[in-house]
């Protein structure tokens, strides 16, 4: 009798032992990502645009938003496109087409570092809005299957001067724009596209970069201050700041 009772309990602990083993597959099931690279050309600039493109491998995973990311300042050293892949990897595996534009060749000028930057840098800022404006058109046309009314785009640093700046001059072609503590370009007070911006702890903005309390109410838009280093949001960011990160945008993305 006893033998008998052993061996039913020991049963029901194997069948617990495999749906637990079963329920951790299921969470902890990792999307598969797909990475493309190729390089663009702007004739009318006589300019190559290399990107990046990360997409879920299984077409049934895709969510079918575009979002193109824009990374922050790289001393035209190339590759900084695929810095972020700690985040552009992560929004892939949630379904996104995540683009990701590489703004700064060994041919450009090197970034100004004196004088009034809202000035001195806006040859650079003009720049990249013009390599996301070139580079929407051209995913329309390669990739039309996709709902570039959702287009979102998130930009580090510099690259978040350029998407402020995006959002400034075609207000009309993203539904939002996230700004990984963009520290010169002035936010615009607007309620399209939809704006947040993650800020660091260690280098403030520009006078007038953020918007006021009242303009936050008026417009809608999100100001979050992390614990994070500026310097820290690209792959130096530990495990713990990377999940924070990228838990705040996939927050921002899925936002109605």
């Amino acid at each position: 009798m006893m033998k008998n009772v052993i061996l039913i309990l020991f049963s029901l602990f194997l069948v617990q032992c495999t749906a637990t083993k079963n329920n951790l597959t299921q969470t902890d099931k990792i999307t598969e990502i797909r990475l493309d690279t190729l390089t663009y050309f702007d004739a009318s600039r006589n300019r190559k645009i290399p990107i990046a493109i990360y997409q879920p491998k299984s077409k049934e995973m895709r969510n079918g938003i575009p979002v193109i990311f824009n990374h922050g300042y790289g001393e035209n050293k190339g590759g900084d496109y695929k810095v972020y892949s700690y985040l552009t990897e992560f929004l892939a595996s949630k379904g996104y087409f995540v683009v990701s534009i590489q703004h700064e060749l060994s041919t450009d000028d090197l970034l100004a570092m004196s004088g009034q930057f809202q000035i001195t840098r806006r040859p650079n800022w003009q720049r990249g809005v013009d390599n996301i404006y070139f580079v929407i058109n051209k995913l329309k046309a390669d990739y039309p299957e996709f709902n570039y009314k959702k287009l979102s785009l998130i930009g580090h640093s510099n690259g978040g001067d350029m998407v402020v700046l995006f959002a400034h001059q075609h207000p009309a072609l993203a539904e939002k724009i996230i700004s990984m503590d963009n520290r010169r370009m002035e936010i615009p007070r607007v309620s399209q596209p939809k704006i947040f911006t993650l800020r660091s702890k260690d280098h403030p903005a520009d006078p007038h970069v953020l918007p006021s309390d009242e303009d936050l109410k008026r417009y809608g838009i999100t100001v979050e201050y992390t614990n994070i280093n500026h310097s820290d949001m690209d792959h130096d960011a530990n495990d713990e700041e990377r999940r924070y990160m990228n838990a705040k945008i996939l927050e921002y993305l899925e936002k109605k």
